[in-house]
């Protein structure tokens, strides 16, 4: 692997790897991928198109950033990795990284394998051109929103829900930014996830496909990017609209500036001696439950109960974390403190 993927674009084997789109582009947009930096964040479905064609399109340098491991269920959609990853759990950036540089030798690829948080965004993404943003959480999109912001860098983002998927692309200072579509994230569990409502693995595709365009269209100043317009794509119907998203300079000033929020406080593990409340309904909590625990389950707190248990702390569970954060979030509303919601819930413990 060239460890000065910018001299790449000159050489013999690069001129004849990039020769079509140079024809279209001409030789100074292929200089400006070659000395190009791209941060994607996630290597699942919407990051794995976008990965591939970034690095097959010959840019860079790209810093890839995923902290989960390669699944069986992925393989449907999240095309870059193999059933060789899948069997080994291999991580997601690792594996992803392998079939870039298979794909294509001379770009440098860099694998974070660590959560984006509040606290290290700024470092990962710091000398990057732009963010590529192919999460599935809204706490880590507004993470990266705040970093793209700060870093006064573009934000190129996807969602997909069902069958339908929405586009864009935010950049501070120049045109709206995430927040000014979505100024908080939705409460914990509100928004069904992947693993809940199902996904297609050629609409994940089109849109992987679609953010790697913009990308390219930024780097090289060809043609006119997602600024300003979020694009709505329905795949039952094979069709795109065009929403105009106006920009507000209060709220991209409070992004570049504010102390960026906080959702509920996770935990990896149930600390010994732990009061544990249980949100689970009471079939799910009778089946199986860790011991000690007590079931209230999350309708109860959204009802307005406040578990007595909870008034000096707790670590709140659930099957898969979704139910018990959005509890914490609820009784912390309420102004209970010391709460911790346990993240991945209670499906490692079976």
């Amino acid at each position: 692997m060239s460890s000065h993927p910018v001299d790449a674009a000159g050489s013999a084997s690069a001129s004849k790897r990039y020769s079509r789109q140079v024809t279209l582009m001409g030789p100074q947009a292929q200089e400006k991928l070659a000395a190009s930096r791209v941060a994607v964040i996630g290597a699942g479905g919407l990051g794995s198109p976008a990965l591939l064609y970034l690095a097959a399109a010959g840019v860079g340098r790209i810093t890839l950033i995923d902290d989960d491991t390669v699944e069986l269920t992925n393989l449907h959609r999240q095309v870059i990795h193999s059933s060789t990853a899948a069997a080994t759990g291999e991580s997601k950036a690792h594996s992803a990284r392998a079939r870039m540089t298979e794909l294509n030798p001379d770009v440098h690829i860099d694998p974070v394998v660590e959560r984006l948080t509040w606290e290290n965004a700024l470092t990962f993404l710091e000398g990057a051109d732009l963010v590529l943003d192919g999460t599935d959480n809204f706490d880590t999109r507004h993470v990266a929103s705040h970093a793209a912001a700060r870093l006064g860098i573009p934000h190129v983002w996807a969602s997909i829900l069902g069958y339908q998927a929405q586009l864009s692309v935010f950049w501070a200072g120049h045109g709206p930014i995430y927040e000014d579509l979505f100024p908080t994230p939705p409460a914990p569990g509100a928004v069904p996830s992947c693993s809940q409502a199902g996904v297609l693995g050629p609409l994940v595709g089109i849109v992987g496909s679609a953010m790697a365009l913009e990308a390219i269209k930024l780097i090289t100043g060809v043609g006119r990017p997602l600024l300003g317009r979020l694009a709505y794509y329905d795949s039952l119907t094979a069709s795109w609209e065009e929403i105009p998203v106006a920009a507000n300079p209060a709220v991209t000033e409070q992004v570049r500036t504010g102390t960026p929020p906080h959702g509920p406080v996770e935990v990896t593990e149930v600390p010994p001696g732990s009061t544990i409340i249980d949100v689970r309904e009471p079939k799910e909590f009778a089946e199986f439950h860790l011991p000690g625990a007590i079931n209230v389950p999350l309708a109860e707190i959204l009802g307005g109960y406040t578990p007595p248990e909870v008034e000096n702390g707790a670590v709140v569970v659930c099957a898969r974390g979704a139910r018990s954060a959005h509890a914490v979030d609820a009784l912390e509303r309420r102004g209970i403190t010391g709460l911790a919601s346990l993240r991945g819930g209670l499906a490692r413990f079976r």
